[in-house]
């Protein structure tokens, strides 16, 4: 099983790296996001240190949502999504191979650039480490819950906008409990720790439930 775990990883990070403009369309609409709003606000030191945790995780958001709508789509337009339910592997781990994929071409990069963010929004180097670890912890339950919508709307017609509506009320949680704890971090480190652990809750929930659901809503699409 790790041995077709790896293999649909490395299959799906090869042929993104084929398609760089889509995998750098996500990184650039971040940073672009997240430069522009400063200019719209003005740069109040103070003002900008208040909006930076909200602006960075509304960002990362949004950018995550970019690629959510070809996670599966090129695999069902080829015929390659029948061929994986035909398998003797469980459906499940090939779904989490391909969220884990779309995570560390959509996510891994948001986290690794927050340092500059954060300086760019005057963030102490605490509430930087406090950004990126909310992020890290995040990031992956943006794809995981994204997972599920783009598996429910996989063929039909407007599905990215119905997919924005399936999955935004359910980024709500991370969102807020994402920009929170970097906000408190500007307070008091020893706050930050109930945020942190929510996120993890919320990560290790998502990482048992979604790959299931992404699943079951694969098999009712393609039926």
């Amino acid at each position: 099983m790790a041995r077709v775990f790896w293999c649909i990883l490395i299959r799906d990070l090869t042929l993104a790296m084929r398609r760089r403009t889509d995998v750098l369309t996500t990184l650039f609409f971040f940073v672009i996001v997240v430069s522009l709003f400063p200019l719209g606000v003005g740069t109040e030191r103070k003002i900008l240190e208040i909006l930076g945790p909200g602006v960075v995780w509304v960002a990362a958001l949004l950018a995550s949502m970019l690629a959510l709508e070809r996670l599966f789509a090129a695999d069902y337009e080829d015929g390659t999504l029948e061929q994986m339910l035909l398998t003797a592997q469980p459906l499940s781990l090939l779904v989490l191979a391909k969220i884990s994929a779309h995570w560390i071409l959509t996510g891994l990069p948001l986290v690794l650039i927050a340092p500059l963010v954060g300086m760019q929004y005057h963030l102490t180097g605490t509430a930087i480490w406090v950004m990126m670890l909310a992020l890290l912890l995040g990031t992956p339950i943006l794809s995981l819950i994204g997972a599920i919508g783009a598996a429910l709307t996989l063929g039909l017609r407007g599905g990215g906008i119905l997919l924005s509506l399936l999955i935004l009320p359910l980024y709500i949680p991370v969102l807020v409990y994402g920009a929170g704890a970097v906000e408190v971090s500007r307070i008091d480190l020893m706050d930050v720790q109930p945020y942190l652990m929510l996120l993890g809750a919320f990560f290790l929930i998502a990482l048992i439930l979604a790959p299931l659901a992404s699943s079951a809503a694969l098999r009712i699409s393609l039926e």
